[in-house]
Order: structure tokens, then C-alpha cells, then sequence
């Protein structure tokens, strides 16, 4: 796969003076979710880097796709942009027959926002508190544990498939209409454990223990949860993620100008503060190395989405 070169239309007469009016930054998810926090953070700090009012326009349905495909019709002159995600972006393309946007052809990356990697989770009151007890628990009776997830084909699902190959053990799975009915049954002792990238405020809160984080190094704001690969289990490392993207064709000086404004923006040590209490990595960088990371997470996520068996026609 090769990301169409970006083309010098309409908008490039526009493009010295670009931003003169409000941008518009279209979440495909409803209000209150981690994308929308995460898009509302970062706009509002864009606003004062560009001078513009930067507003939020939620779009949800259908995992994600009615607000993607929606987006891919707006004008390329860095106005209209897309709060993309990992669900949307890498593992939708993988996980639906057919999607009313091309995934690749349609973009322009322009910054990767952060990441959230998948945590371990179950209630405070498991008897499970590591991930050697689930291990051993799920060895002795195979398919009497239960994982929850938002979702066949979400992150929590793929992550749980990957815990499931990497420790040989069988946990079934429970899908949810979304990650926060989940979150509640585990919270109620109705699942045994999650992979999950919103329950830090759970995590924080008492109500869920957190196990192990399925990222490079550990959290700072979890210091004393160790990752998977510390407990033994190499190259586990799975995480929602958050870029911003505009229509193909938009102007490269456009796109190098919202790029230098999105980094400004998460070098903001209230935002990075804001960001990591929420659980997230923050990322930032250049448009080529987004460009590279799109690209390449709809392939790796070709693998997860088929090694789970899930399937959306």
C-alpha cells in the first residue's frame, strides 16, 4: 500500500493566509467517548496555535464509519479534519466487507495525537492479582473465564485474542455494544477481566485492579503495573490510537502548518498532564512518519483482526 501523493487544488490559493476561518475537527463517535475527549483537548489548544476557533462535530455510528465516510466528501483546504482512530482507520478497513471510503486513498495524515494501550484490568475484589493467577486459573478449567470487550473486532477483543495466543490458554469472550457496558459488568463481577483502554478512571478510582499494560514501558500514570513483556510475554504490545487527518488533495503547506500547530499543541505540559492521566501516550511527529504508521497499522491489524475470527458484513 502507498499513500496517493497529495494534489495543489482549489484550496491553494488560500493556503498563505490559511486558518481565516473556524476549523472543524468531525469525530466519528458520540460525545463523552475517549476520541471526543482526546479531540476537544487538542482543539482547543490548536485554537490558540491558529488563531481560529477549532470546533468539534460528532458524527457516530456504524463503528465509526457513517462520520469517516461522511468526512472523506469535505472540501480539501485543511478546514474539515478527522479526529481518525485505530478502530476506524486501521482496523474497520480489515473488519467490514465493504466501507464507504477508501482507506488509505482518502487521507492525508497529518500528526498522530497519542496512544492508549490496552490495560489488564478485573474488579477489586478478584481473587486474580496477576497475570500468572489468570493463567493458571484459565489452565485448570479451559472456557470458564470470561473477557468483555465493546465489540466483536474492537481493541479490547483483538487484545484479548492476542492475550489468548500469547499465555495458550481458552477465556471466553463476551462482546458488548460498546466498552462502557462492559466495563460495568466487570465492575459488577459479571466477566473476569478486560483489555481495555478506558478504564483508567475505573483503575483510579478503586473499582477495577489493573495487571499489566500491553505497551513498550509502563504508564506513568500506572508506575507500579508492569508491562507484558516483563511478565515474560515479548512483542505484546497493543493500543487504540489517535491521529488527525484531512481530505486527500489538501494543499502540503497547509498540512505542514496544522502539523506544526498539533505538535506546539502536545508539548503543552497541561495537555501531555491531561493526556497521561487519561491513560494515553502522547505521540506527535512529522507527516511522513504518520503517513508510514497509517499505512502500516491497517496491515498489522489485518493480521489481528483475522487471527480473532471477527467479521462485520
Amino acid at each position: 500500500m502507498a499513500l496517493s501523493c497529495a494534489t495543489i487544488g482549489s484550496a491553494h490559493a488560500d493556503a498563505g493566509n490559511f486558518p481565516n476561518k473556524p476549523i472543524k475537527i468531525t469525530v466519528p463517535w458520540a460525545p463523552g467517548g475517549a476520541t471526543d475527549v482526546i479531540a476537544r483537548l487538542i482543539g482547543q489548544r490548536m485554537s490558540e496555535e491558529l488563531g481560529q476557533p477549532v470546533v468539534v462535530d460528532n458524527k457516530p455510528g456504524a463503528g465509526g464509519n457513517i462520520g469517516t465516510g461522511s468526512f472523506t466528501r469535505e472540501k480539501a483546504d485543511g478546514y474539515s479534519l478527522l479526529m481518525a482512530t485505530s478502530s476506524t482507520n486501521a482496523i474497520n478497513p480489515n473488519l467490514y466487507k465493504t466501507l464507504p471510503f477508501k482507506p488509505v486513498q482518502d487521507f492525508a495524515p497529518i500528526t498522530q495525537v497519542a496512544s492508549v494501550p490496552n490495560i489488564l484490568v478485573v474488579a477489586k475484589d478478584s481473587p486474580f492479582n496477576s497475570v500468572a493467577d489468570i493463567v493458571a486459573a484459565a489452565k485448570a478449567q479451559p472456557g470458564n473465564l470470561s473477557y468483555g470487550s465493546a465489540g466483536n473486532g474492537s481493541s479490547q477483543h483483538l487484545a484479548g485474542s492476542m492475550f489468548l495466543k500469547a499465555t495458550e490458554v481458552e477465556i471466553t469472550h463476551v462482546p458488548y455494544r460498546g466498552s462502557g457496558p462492559a466495563a460495568a459488568d466487570l465492575i459488577a463481577g459479571h466477566l473476569d477481566l478486560m483489555l481495555d483502554t478506558g478504564s483508567m478512571p475505573h483503575v483510579k478510582s478503586g473499582s477495577l485492579k489493573a495487571l499489566a499494560v500491553a505497551a513498550a514501558e509502563r504508564l506513568p500514570s500506572l508506575p507500579d503495573v508492569p508491562t507484558f513483556e516483563e511478565l515474560g510475554y515479548p512483542d505484546f504490545e497493543t493500543a487504540a490510537w489517535y491521529g488527525i487527518v484531512a481530505p486527500a488533495g489538501t494543499p502540503p503547506e497547509v498540512q505542514e502548518k496544522l502539523n506544526a500547530a498539533i505538535n506546539h499543541s502536545l508539548q503543552d505540559a497541561q495537555i501531555k498532564s491531561r493526556l497521561e492521566d487519561f491513560g494515553a501516550v502522547v505521540s506527535g511527529g512529522s507527516i511522513t512518519a504518520f503517513q508510514a504508521f497509517f499505512v502500516s497499522e491497517i496491515d498489522r491489524f489485518a493480521i489481528l483482526v483475522k487471527n480473532s475470527g471477527a467479521r462485520v458484513e
